[in-house]
C-alpha cells in the first residue's frame, strides 16, 4: 500500500455500500473505483422488498426469499387483494444480495472495509483517508444514509422473523397493510410475509413523525399474532428501520450523492430498491459516456404530489387508512405496483386522486401549492 501521506489516486470513490453504492460498483468498467464500507454484508442483512418483474426476478434470483403474485390491504370493513400477472411482489435479503455484488466486482473496482474521514471536497470529487490511507478521487459518490430532523414523517417499523407451531392460513398472499391494530399515534399498520405456511416475517408498522419505543411495535405484533391464534416455535430474528417519506438532507451537501441520500425513496410508499437499481443503471451509463450528474431519481410534478400525498396524511391521521385502502381499491394489481413504484401514469394517478377524501386532500394540495417546497 503508498504511503498514508501520498494519496491513493482513484477515478470513482463510492461512500457507502449497500443497495446503491454496490448496484452503482457492479456496472462500472474501465475505471478505477474503490467501495469504502465499514460493514459486511452479514452485519447489515435485513429484509429489502419491490414489485419485480421477469427481468427482476432474473437478476435478484441469488438473494430472493420470497415472492407472491397475490398481495392484500385490510382494515375493519374488509379486505382488497390484487394479482397481477407482471409483477410478482418478491423479499430479499440484502445481505445476500451484497455479497453477490461483492463477489461480481470487476478487477478495477475494490472494497476497502472502513469508514471514510476528513472529507475535503474539490470540484466533483475531493481528498479523505480511510483506514490511515489518504485517497484522492475525482469523483465521488456519497450513498450513506441521510440526516432526518426529529420531527419529519417517517415509516418506522420493528419486524420479526419466526416459524410458527402449526400451518398458517393464506401463506400464498403478501399481507401488505393490515389496519386492524391501534391508530392512536398514527398510522398503523402490520405487514406480513409468509414465506411458507410455518415461516413469517411479520413487522409492526407505524407512519409518523414520532418513533416509539422498541416494545411498543413488539406488543403489536405479539397481540396481533394473538388474535389470529398464531403460535410461535422460534423466533429467528429482529429487525429495526426508518425510512424517510420527507426530503432528505445529504451528510455533506458538496459531495454527489445516490440512493436514499439522493432522493431515490419513494415520499409516499417508503419503497425504494427499484428506483435505485434504476437510477444507477442510468448513472453508470452516463459515466461511460463521460458524464457524471446524478440523474433525478423521480420527475418533479411526482415529487409534488407524494408532498400532497403526505400533507394529507400526516395533518389528517385518521383519514390514512382510508387513503390507502381507496388507492387499492380504485387501482388494479398492475396499477397499484405501478403507483407504489412510481411509474405510475397520469391516468393512474387521476384515478386515485378521485378516490381520495376529497376536501383534506384538497387542503393538502393548496398548502402544498402555497409552501413552495
Amino acid at each position: 500500500m503508498s504511503s498514508p501521506n501520498k494519496p491513493i489516486p482513484l477515478d470513482i470513490a463510492i461512500i457507502g455500500g449497500g443497495s446503491a453504492g454496490m448496484a452503482l460498483a457492479t456496472k462500472l468498467d474501465n475505471l478505477s473505483a474503490t467501495v469504502f464500507e465499514p460493514k459486511t454484508a452479514a452485519e447489515r442483512d435485513c429484509s429489502w422488498a419491490l414489485w419485480a418483474q421477469p427481468q427482476q426476478l432474473e437478476e435478484f434470483s441469488p438473494a430472493i426469499r420470497g415472492s407472491w403474485d397475490q398481495w392484500r390491504l385490510i382494515d375493519h370493513s374488509g379486505e382488497i387483494i390484487h394479482q397481477s400477472n407482471q409483477y410478482r411482489y418478491t423479499s430479499l435479503s440484502s445481505g445476500q444480495y451484497l455479497q453477490h455484488c461483492e463477489a461480481g466486482l470487476k478487477d478495477s473496482v475494490s472494497l476497502v472495509r472502513a469508514p471514510i474521514e476528513s472529507i475535503v471536497s474539490q470540484g466533483s470529487g475531493g481528498q479523505f483517508s480511510a483506514d490511515g490511507q489518504t485517497y484522492s478521487a475525482k469523483t465521488i459518490y456519497d450513498s450513506r444514509p441521510p440526516i432526518l430532523d426529529d420531527n419529519s414523517l417517517r415509516q418506522h417499523f420493528v419486524g420479526w422473523e419466526i416459524s410458527t407451531k402449526e400451518p398458517i392460513e393464506h401463506a400464498d398472499i403478501a399481507t401488505l397493510m393490515d389496519f386492524r391494530v391501534d391508530q392512536s399515534r398514527g398510522l398503523h399498520f402490520i405487514y406480513v410475509l409468509p414465506y411458507s405456511d410455518r415461516h413469517l416475517l411479520v413487522e409492526s408498522t407505524m407512519i409518523s413523525t414520532q418513533l416509539e419505543d422498541k416494545d411498543w411495535y413488539r406488543k403489536a405484533i405479539s397481540q396481533w399474532l394473538t388474535e389470529r391464534n398464531i403460535q410461535i416455535q422460534s423466533k429467528l430474528r429482529e429487525e429495526y428501520g426508518v425510512i424517510p417519506m420527507v426530503p432528505v438532507q445529504p451528510q455533506n451537501a458538496d459531495i454527489a450523492c445516490i440512493g436514499a441520500a439522493g432522493g431515490a425513496v419513494r415520499l409516499s410508499s417508503g419503497y425504494g430498491l427499484s428506483t435505485i437499481q434504476a437510477q444507477m443503471a442510468v448513472l453508470a451509463e452516463s459515466i461511460a459516456a463521460g458524464e457524471y450528474r446524478v440523474p433525478m431519481p423521480f420527475s418533479k410534478r411526482l415529487v409534488f404530489m407524494d408532498k400532497v400525498f403526505n400533507r394529507a396524511l400526516n395533518t389528517q391521521s385518521d383519514h390514512g387508512v382510508e387513503l390507502f385502502m381507496a388507492t387499492a381499491k380504485t387501482l388494479n394489481a398492475d396499477q397499484f405496483a405501478r403507483f407504489m413504484l412510481g411509474t405510475a401514469g397520469l391516468m393512474e394517478w387521476a384515478k386515485v386522486v378521485l378516490a381520495m377524501p376529497k376536501w383534506p386532500f384538497i387542503k393538502s394540495a393548496l398548502k402544498q401549492f402555497l409552501s413552495h417546497d
